[in-house]
C-alpha cells in the first residue's frame, strides 16, 4: 500500500497522578509531563513495522489540539514517521468531532491503512476508530494483537471478551491498536534531531470544514471518591453484620 495513517493524542503521562484543577473545569496540566498515548504509541509502532517489512510507503502521523501537540508529532517523527499533520484547536473537541476531522484528513491522504490506539487513557472512550470507520464506510478491526497484511487485506488478531478473535477485512480499513499488539521502539537522541527537519503541516480546524459544535460538553470534572478502610473481622457472621450495618444485605 502507499500510506498508512495514524492518530496520535497529547495526553497526561500515565506514570503521573491525574488531579482535577480546584474550580472543577478540567484536568490539571500545567507544569505535569504530556506524552503520546500510549495506545498511539504502540499503534505507530505497528505501523512502522508494517513499512519496514516492504508493506506501506509512507507513515503519516495526525494529531488534533493546540500547538503543544507538535512535540508529541516530533516524537512520532523521531520514532521513524515520515510526516505529520496538526490539526489546530483551542480545547480538544469532543469523540464525533474528532472522528469527523479525521475524516477530512483520511478524504485527503487517502491512505491504504489507518491505525489508531483502542482508546486514550484520558478519557477512555475508545470510539474514535469504530466512528471514523462507519463515516469512511469502510471496516474496522478493533482491539488487535496482531496483524497481517496479505494485499488487499488484513487479518487481524483481536481480544474480544470470551477470549480472542481471528478476522479479515478488506482494505482501507481501521485498526485499533490493543496492549499487546507490540513493544513501541525507544527514541535515540540522533533519530529526535533527524526529526526536527522532517515535515509538520498545521491545519486550522476550521479550514477542514468538519464543525465546530461538539455534541458532547463537559459541564464539571470531580476526582473519584476516596475508598474508605478496610474493615477486619473474625468470622463469616461478623462479615455479615458488618455489611448489613452498611445496608449491603
Amino acid at each position: 500500500m502507499d500510506k498508512i495513517l495514524v492518530g496520535l493524542k497529547r495526553v497526561v503521562d500515565y506514570n503521573v497522578r491525574v488531579r482535577v484543577k480546584s474550580d472543577g473545569s478540567g484536568v490539571e496540566t500545567d507544569g505535569v509531563k504530556m506524552s503520546i498515548n500510549p495506545f498511539d504509541e504502540i499503534a505507530l509502532e505497528e505501523a512502522l513495522r508494517i513499512k519496514e517489512a516492504g508493506g506501506a510507503n509512507e507513515v503519516v502521523v495526525v494529531s488534533i489540539g493546540s500547538s503543544e501537540a507538535q512535540q508529541q508529532l516530533r516524537t512520532g517523527l523521531a520514532m521513524g514517521a515520515d510526516r505529520a499533520l496538526l490539526v489546530t484547536c483551542d480545547e480538544a473537541p469532543d469523540v464525533l468531532t474528532c472522528a469527523r476531522l479525521l475524516l477530512e484528513i483520511v478524504n485527503r491522504e487517502q491512505p491504504g491503512l489507518v491505525i489508531l490506539g483502542k482508546q486514550a487513557i484520558d478519557d477512555d472512550n475508545a470510539q474514535t476508530g469504530q466512528m471514523l470507520a462507519a463515516l469512511w464506510g469502510r471496516p474496522q478491526a478493533t482491539f488487535a494483537s496482531r496483524i497481517e497484511i496479505k494485499g488487499d487485506t488484513a487479518t487481524v488478531l483481536r481480544e474480544v471478551d470470551v477470549g480472542m478473535e481471528t478476522i479479515e477485512v478488506d482494505l482501507p480499513a481501521v485498526i485499533t491498536a490493543d496492549l499487546r499488539l507490540n513493544e513501541p521502539r525507544y527514541v535515540k537522541l540522533p533519530d529526535i534531531m533527524k526529526a526536527k527537519k522532517k515535515p509538520l503541516e498545521e491545519i486550522a480546524m476550521a479550514d477542514l470544514g468538519a464543525g465546530d459544535s461538539p455534541e458532547i460538553v463537559h459541564t464539571a470534572y470531580e476526582p473519584p471518591v476516596a475508598r474508605e478502610r478496610g474493615v477486619m473481622v473474625e468470622d463469616v457472621s461478623a462479615l455479615l453484620a458488618a455489611l448489613k450495618d452498611k445496608g449491603l444485605v
